[in-house]
Protein backbone atom coordinates (compact mmCIF):
# COMPACT_ATOMS: atom_id res chain seq x y z
CA UNK A 1 0.00 0.00 0.00
CA UNK A 2 2.81 2.38 0.49
CA UNK A 3 4.20 1.72 -2.71
CA UNK A 4 0.79 2.74 -4.23
CA UNK A 5 0.96 5.92 -2.48
CA UNK A 6 3.83 6.69 -3.30
CA UNK A 7 3.41 6.21 -7.11
CA UNK A 8 0.04 7.67 -6.66
CA UNK A 9 1.99 11.19 -5.72
CA UNK A 10 4.86 10.72 -8.02
CA UNK A 11 1.93 10.45 -10.42
CA UNK A 12 0.16 13.32 -9.43
CA UNK A 13 3.37 15.84 -9.44
CA UNK A 14 4.29 14.66 -12.64
CA UNK A 15 0.74 15.93 -13.86
CA UNK A 16 0.64 18.74 -12.19
CA UNK A 17 4.49 19.41 -14.13
CA UNK A 18 2.70 18.26 -17.42
CA UNK A 19 0.01 20.55 -16.97
CA UNK A 20 2.58 23.25 -16.44
CA UNK A 21 4.81 22.89 -19.05
CA UNK A 22 1.53 22.55 -21.63
CA UNK A 23 0.48 26.10 -20.38
CA UNK A 24 4.01 27.15 -21.12
CA UNK A 25 4.14 25.30 -24.30
CA UNK A 26 0.76 26.72 -25.39
CA UNK A 27 2.14 30.69 -24.76
CA UNK A 28 5.14 30.05 -26.61
CA UNK A 29 3.32 28.83 -29.85
CA UNK A 30 0.92 31.75 -29.20
CA UNK A 31 3.55 34.21 -29.42
CA UNK A 32 5.52 33.01 -32.03
CA UNK A 33 2.45 32.78 -34.25
CA UNK A 34 1.51 36.29 -33.34
CA UNK A 35 4.83 37.41 -33.96
CA UNK A 36 5.40 35.13 -37.07
CA UNK A 37 2.01 36.24 -38.43
CA UNK A 38 2.37 40.36 -38.08
CA UNK A 39 6.17 40.55 -39.15
CA UNK A 40 7.13 37.18 -41.18
CA UNK A 41 9.13 34.06 -40.63
CA UNK A 42 12.07 35.26 -40.64
CA UNK A 43 13.97 35.92 -37.16
CA UNK A 44 16.84 37.77 -38.97
CA UNK A 45 14.57 40.57 -39.55
CA UNK A 46 11.48 39.80 -37.13
CA UNK A 47 12.94 41.02 -33.88
CA UNK A 48 9.96 39.79 -32.14
CA UNK A 49 9.67 36.51 -33.53
CA UNK A 50 13.07 35.93 -32.82
CA UNK A 51 12.61 36.96 -28.91
CA UNK A 52 9.48 34.71 -28.96
CA UNK A 53 11.74 31.66 -30.59
CA UNK A 54 14.15 32.08 -27.92
CA UNK A 55 11.47 32.17 -25.02
CA UNK A 56 10.30 28.89 -26.59
CA UNK A 57 13.72 27.16 -26.27
CA UNK A 58 14.16 28.36 -22.78
CA UNK A 59 10.85 25.94 -21.79
CA UNK A 60 12.41 23.38 -23.88
CA UNK A 61 10.29 23.21 -26.83
CA UNK A 62 11.16 21.07 -29.58
CA UNK A 63 11.91 22.99 -32.76
CA UNK A 64 9.42 21.00 -35.07
CA UNK A 65 6.97 22.64 -33.13
CA UNK A 66 8.65 26.37 -33.29
CA UNK A 67 9.08 25.72 -37.35
CA UNK A 68 5.22 24.54 -37.34
CA UNK A 69 4.37 27.68 -35.82
CA UNK A 70 5.87 29.39 -37.87
CA UNK A 71 4.64 27.44 -41.06
CA UNK A 72 0.98 27.96 -39.73
CA UNK A 73 1.59 31.84 -39.20
CA UNK A 74 2.59 32.39 -42.41
CA UNK A 75 0.60 30.09 -44.10
CA UNK A 76 3.36 27.49 -45.32
CA UNK A 77 1.79 24.42 -44.21
CA UNK A 78 1.09 21.88 -47.08
CA UNK A 79 -2.76 21.09 -47.51
CA UNK A 80 -3.53 23.17 -44.64
CA UNK A 81 -5.19 26.82 -44.95
CA UNK A 82 -5.53 29.16 -41.91
CA UNK A 83 -7.78 32.03 -41.83
CA UNK A 84 -7.25 35.13 -39.45
CA UNK A 85 -10.88 35.93 -37.59
CA UNK A 86 -11.38 38.20 -34.86
CA UNK A 87 -14.67 37.72 -32.66
CA UNK A 88 -16.10 40.66 -30.88
CA UNK A 89 -18.12 40.40 -27.64
CA UNK A 90 -18.92 41.88 -24.00
CA UNK A 91 -18.13 39.87 -20.55
CA UNK A 92 -20.09 39.97 -17.36
CA UNK A 93 -20.17 43.90 -16.32
CA UNK A 94 -20.12 44.74 -20.19
CA UNK A 95 -16.39 44.46 -20.30
CA UNK A 96 -15.20 44.37 -24.34
CA UNK A 97 -13.80 41.51 -25.49
CA UNK A 98 -11.80 40.91 -28.20
CA UNK A 99 -10.59 37.45 -29.58
CA UNK A 100 -8.21 36.96 -32.53
CA UNK A 101 -8.35 33.43 -34.01
CA UNK A 102 -6.69 31.68 -36.77
CA UNK A 103 -7.92 28.72 -38.11
CA UNK A 104 -8.39 25.99 -40.95
CA UNK A 105 -12.55 25.87 -39.88
CA UNK A 106 -14.48 29.05 -39.36
CA UNK A 107 -17.36 26.67 -38.31
CA UNK A 108 -16.03 24.85 -34.88
CA UNK A 109 -14.01 28.17 -33.89
CA UNK A 110 -17.34 30.48 -33.88
CA UNK A 111 -19.13 27.93 -32.10
CA UNK A 112 -15.75 27.09 -29.39
CA UNK A 113 -15.92 30.93 -29.01
CA UNK A 114 -19.85 31.95 -28.66
CA UNK A 115 -19.71 28.49 -26.12
CA UNK A 116 -17.53 30.55 -23.71
CA UNK A 117 -18.89 33.53 -23.93
CA UNK A 118 -22.73 32.17 -23.82
CA UNK A 119 -21.87 29.56 -20.88
CA UNK A 120 -19.30 32.37 -18.68
CA UNK A 121 -21.83 35.32 -18.53
CA UNK A 122 -20.94 36.84 -22.00
CA UNK A 123 -22.22 37.34 -25.54
CA UNK A 124 -20.58 37.47 -28.75
CA UNK A 125 -21.42 40.72 -31.03
CA UNK A 126 -21.47 41.79 -34.20
CA UNK A 127 -18.54 42.92 -36.45
CA UNK A 128 -17.38 46.27 -35.10
CA UNK A 129 -19.86 46.31 -31.87
CA UNK A 130 -15.83 47.16 -30.03
CA UNK A 131 -13.12 46.95 -31.83
CA UNK A 132 -13.49 50.99 -31.88
CA UNK A 133 -12.79 50.58 -28.15
CA UNK A 134 -8.98 49.49 -28.94
CA UNK A 135 -6.15 50.67 -31.10
CA UNK A 136 -3.06 48.65 -32.43
CA UNK A 137 0.42 49.30 -30.49
CA UNK A 138 3.73 47.75 -30.12
CA UNK A 139 4.32 46.84 -26.83
CA UNK A 140 7.60 46.26 -24.90
CA UNK A 141 8.21 45.17 -21.60
CA UNK A 142 11.69 45.61 -20.46
CA UNK A 143 12.72 44.31 -16.87
CA UNK A 144 13.92 47.06 -14.65
CA UNK A 145 18.24 47.48 -14.26
CA UNK A 146 20.69 50.05 -13.66
CA UNK A 147 20.21 50.92 -17.64
CA UNK A 148 16.87 52.27 -17.03
CA UNK A 149 18.04 55.81 -18.46
CA UNK A 150 19.70 54.28 -21.09
CA UNK A 151 16.58 52.67 -22.08
CA UNK A 152 14.19 55.53 -21.92
CA UNK A 153 16.62 57.26 -23.72
CA UNK A 154 16.94 54.86 -26.81
CA UNK A 155 12.95 54.35 -26.27
CA UNK A 156 12.56 58.10 -26.82
CA UNK A 157 15.50 58.19 -30.13
CA UNK A 158 13.36 55.11 -31.63
CA UNK A 159 9.90 55.51 -32.11
CA UNK A 160 8.62 55.08 -28.58
CA UNK A 161 4.89 57.15 -28.39
CA UNK A 162 4.76 56.18 -24.52
CA UNK A 163 6.80 55.40 -21.70
CA UNK A 164 5.21 53.78 -18.49
CA UNK A 165 7.65 53.05 -15.33
CA UNK A 166 6.44 50.27 -12.82
CA UNK A 167 7.48 48.61 -9.90
CA UNK A 168 9.38 46.21 -11.80
CA UNK A 169 9.74 46.87 -15.62
CA UNK A 170 9.26 49.61 -18.15
CA UNK A 171 6.68 49.69 -20.10
CA UNK A 172 7.49 51.07 -23.82
CA UNK A 173 4.67 52.10 -26.41
CA UNK A 174 5.04 52.75 -29.87
CA UNK A 175 2.86 52.63 -33.38
CA UNK A 176 2.86 49.14 -35.34
CA UNK A 177 5.36 50.79 -37.73
CA UNK A 178 7.75 51.63 -35.20
CA UNK A 179 8.17 48.75 -33.15
CA UNK A 180 10.43 46.53 -34.91
CA UNK A 181 12.75 49.03 -34.86
CA UNK A 182 12.22 50.21 -31.27
CA UNK A 183 12.72 46.42 -30.09
CA UNK A 184 15.77 46.33 -32.44
CA UNK A 185 17.10 49.05 -30.66
CA UNK A 186 16.47 47.86 -27.13
CA UNK A 187 17.94 44.49 -27.70
CA UNK A 188 21.01 46.25 -28.35
CA UNK A 189 21.35 47.42 -24.71
CA UNK A 190 21.50 44.22 -23.50
CA UNK A 191 19.24 44.56 -21.02
CA UNK A 192 16.20 41.36 -19.94
CA UNK A 193 12.54 42.29 -22.42
CA UNK A 194 10.46 40.27 -20.75
CA UNK A 195 7.44 40.45 -23.66
CA UNK A 196 6.90 42.10 -27.00
CA UNK A 197 4.43 42.12 -29.10
CA UNK A 198 2.24 44.09 -31.49
CA UNK A 199 -1.34 44.12 -29.63
CA UNK A 200 -4.93 45.61 -29.29
CA UNK A 201 -4.55 48.29 -26.18
CA UNK A 202 -8.00 49.77 -24.65
CA UNK A 203 -8.55 53.06 -24.99
CA UNK A 204 -10.80 53.64 -22.42
CA UNK A 205 -10.60 51.31 -19.52
CA UNK A 206 -13.69 50.70 -17.57
CA UNK A 207 -13.40 49.39 -13.01
CA UNK A 208 -15.40 46.74 -12.08
CA UNK A 209 -15.72 44.94 -8.52
CA UNK A 210 -13.52 42.25 -8.09
CA UNK A 211 -16.58 39.61 -8.24
CA UNK A 212 -16.84 40.75 -11.82
CA UNK A 213 -13.23 41.11 -12.62
CA UNK A 214 -13.29 36.88 -11.74
CA UNK A 215 -15.96 36.21 -13.68
CA UNK A 216 -14.44 38.13 -16.99
CA UNK A 217 -10.53 36.29 -16.24
CA UNK A 218 -12.49 32.83 -16.06
CA UNK A 219 -14.17 33.87 -19.32
CA UNK A 220 -10.63 34.67 -20.95
CA UNK A 221 -9.04 31.59 -19.33
CA UNK A 222 -12.08 29.32 -21.24
CA UNK A 223 -11.44 31.35 -24.40
CA UNK A 224 -7.51 30.88 -24.38
CA UNK A 225 -8.16 26.77 -23.59
CA UNK A 226 -9.26 26.73 -27.46
CA UNK A 227 -6.09 26.07 -29.60
CA UNK A 228 -7.31 28.69 -32.24
CA UNK A 229 -7.53 31.71 -30.02
CA UNK A 230 -4.50 33.65 -30.62
CA UNK A 231 -5.04 36.32 -28.54
CA UNK A 232 -7.93 37.84 -26.04
CA UNK A 233 -7.98 41.71 -25.01
CA UNK A 234 -10.17 43.29 -23.08
CA UNK A 235 -10.98 46.61 -21.69
CA UNK A 236 -11.09 46.32 -17.67
CA UNK A 237 -9.24 48.10 -15.64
Amino acid sequence: MAGHNKWSKVKHIKAKQDAIKGKAFTKAIKDITTAARAGGGDINTNAALRLAVDRAKAVSMPQSNIQRAIDKATGNLQGVHYDEITYEGYGPGGVAIMVECMTDNKNRTVATVRHAFSKNGGSMGESGCVAWMFDKKGIITVERSDKDDEVMEVAMDNGASDIKEFDDFILLESEPADFNDLLQAVEKLDVKIMDSSVELVANNEIDVDDETAAKVEKLIEKLEEDDDVQNVYHNMS
